[in-house]
């Protein structure tokens, strides 16, 4: 089973991301919190980095959320809008002056190296989309009047509070309805939510998906599957096991036409082999490994992974070339700090096509 994207001159949105931003504070380099004496500032957030990249590529990106009228939003809404980021759909509410009710979310992020994993610590309770209810956004204008090709969310909005999940689920209902293609990156949080009710509440809004993204961890946390054959510590991904978990997801789940993951064996801090699955139209398409991938910062990654499997399909790219894109574009996206993209779509072209590393002139 294939599906049809909405024509893109008939939409004013190619793609469009539901979900927190943050802003993210790191040591420089691979330092660690406690003992670092500035911090870089940057912004991230799980659905956010999807339209960001997608918008770098060239798409007509935009994200829907609330924030704190406040200078730190700002950061935010002003590193949107650089890259060309609509933030219309952005709600702003009157800041309290000390966040009791209503902030901007924080994470705290140490760059791992060697031995040591990179760590995510978060501050981000009581931020202002979490409090957000289905009712404050004109969800006919966005999807029916406006048009959006493609609506990108997923289980860290959800696992925000009971609002959040009830947001992304009218969200995805009234996209789909629409002919919104709607994708979803299961992206379990184990800081924000427990697996029972990850299960619980993923289970009621898996109806209104077209495409699910997530690796063995997420669809064994957020869906209930396992997946046989993994290791306790999760490191190696046995494919044949995961795609015979795919095939009892889409018979669950008829109306899943897409499901993708990432490929990641974790040598090092620094060093991972990277690649990409993706099943479509009853078939699976896996991308070009990346053996010993040398890393600078794998946060952001498989977000990297999803932008380009949607600029993919919304490009009507062919299924092969879709996943090697998306792996591509992963790939690069972790040779530079941050969680938003750096990438543009001709490095992307180059890489996925086999190009070195050689310098260029």
């Amino acid at each position: 089973m294939s599906f049809q994207v909405r024509d893109a001159s008939k939409c004013k949105f190619d793609i469009l991301a539901l979900g927190e931003c943050m802003v993210r504070l790191a040591p420089p380099g691979h330092g660690r919190i406690e003992f670092s004496k500035m911090l870089e500032v940057d912004v991230g957030g799980g659905e956010f980095n999807v339209a960001y990249a997608c918008a770098r590529l060239g798409l007509r990106g935009g994200f829907i959320s609330k924030l704190p009228d406040n200078p730190i939003a700002k950061i935010i809404l002003n590193h949107a809008r650089a890259v060309g980021m609509d933030v219309s759909n952005v709600l702003l509410e009157e800041f309290d002056g000390v966040g009791r009710k209503g902030r901007v979310g924080l994470n705290f992020t140490e760059v791992g190296t060697g031995v040591r994993p990179s760590v995510t610590m978060y501050d981000r309770g009581h931020s202002s989309v979490s409090y957000l209810k289905p009712e404050e956004v004109d969800w006919r204008k966005i999807f029916n009047e406006d048009g959006v090709r493609w609506l990108h969310t997923g289980g860290i909005m959800s696992a925000l509070s009971d609002n959040s999940a009830a947001v992304v689920r009218v969200a995805c209902q009234a996209a789909r309805e629409a002919g919104t293609i709607v994708s979803y990156d299961l992206n379990f949080r184990s800081k924000l939510w427990s697996s029972a009710k990850a299960i619980t509440t993923t289970r009621e809004i898996v109806p209104h998906l077209d495409v699910l993204i997530g690796n063995e961890e997420d669809f064994q946390k957020v869906l209930g599957f396992e997946v046989e054959g993994t290791n306790v510590n999760l490191s190696e991904l046995p494919v044949e096991a995961y795609k015979r978990m795919v095939e009892k997801v889409v018979k669950t789940y008829p109306n899943i036409k897409a499901v993708c993951t990432t490929l990641r064996e974790v040598k090092s801090g620094l060093v991972n082999n990277w690649g990409g699955i993706l099943w479509y139209g009853g078939n699976f398409y896996e991308a070009r490994q990346f053996k010993d991938l040398e890393i600078e910062d794998r946060v952001g990654g498989g977000d990297g992974f999803s932008s380009g499997i949607a600029y993919g399909f919304l490009s009507d790219m062919k299924p092969q070339d879709i996943v090697n894109f998306g792996a591509a574009h992963g790939a690069l996206l972790q040779t530079t700090r941050g969680d938003t993209s750096q990438v543009t779509l001709d490095e992307v072209m180059h890489v996925m096509k086999g190009g070195s590393a050689r310098i260029q002139r």
